[in-house]
């Protein structure tokens, strides 16, 4: 039986507490932009998500480099 009232888990920031941007502004730990990073707090769930989806495709684009 499921809870249609429980809220589903809490995105969690990919911060590893390596904060360092690179020349394309992107921290060379989480790979987040710095306005992304600033954002973070104030992003709803969805959002978020997205920011991580576009994590994952820098990091394709990073390993095709």
């Amino acid at each position: 039986m499921t809870n249609e009232n429980a809220s589903p888990r809490p995105v969690h920031s990919p911060c590893i507490g390596v904060c360092a941007l690179d020349e394309k502004d992107l921290c060379i730990a989480c790979r987040r932009s710095g306005m992304e990073i600033a954002e973070w707090g104030v992003l709803d769930d969805a959002e978020k998500r997205a920011v991580l989806a576009l994590i994952r495709q820098r990091e394709a684009d990073d390993k095709q480099s």
